[in-house]
């Protein structure tokens, strides 16, 4: 059995825990846009609108995309996505885009929208704070 750190899509590599090349193309889609912050997060590298993720490069390949949740069945049902599932429980407003969807840039751009349009929705996040 080979080590733990070798699990997982082998394009990424031991170190490199999500898609690099698909985290660029989010970063060039989304520069431009306000209050945007870039965080590690869940295992894949998350950009934050306003304190609120909108989209992430995930760590299984593809991207986590936040949605309003009484849209969410309605994207299921009508493209490829899946719910987000965190320690066996369905996560509302949360879905995972594999990245056999992403191809083209409309294809993406369609995903980074629904994103930030929703995350853009909700009232701005206070700073964290900082622990010591």
């Amino acid at each position: 059995m080979p080590p733990l750190w070798l699990a997982g899509p082998a394009r990424y590599g031991p170190f490199v825990a999500y898609d690099e090349a698909l985290a660029a193309r989010l970063r060039d889609e989304i520069e431009g846009t306000d209050d945007v912050v870039e965080q590690r997060m869940f295992g894949g590298l998350a950009f934050l609108v306003r304190g609120h993720m909108a989209i992430a490069a995930s760590n299984d390949g593809g991207i986590l995309v936040r949605v309003d949740p009484e849209g969410s069945a309605r994207l299921v049902a009508s493209t490829t996505a899946t719910p987000m599932v965190m320690q066996g429980r369905e996560m509302a407003g949360w879905l995972r885009v594999p990245s056999g969807d992403l191809r083209t840039r409309r294809q993406l751009m369609r995903w980074l929208r629904i994103g930030v349009d929703y995350a853009s929705s909700l009232p701005p996040k206070p700073p964290a704070r900082r622990r010591r």
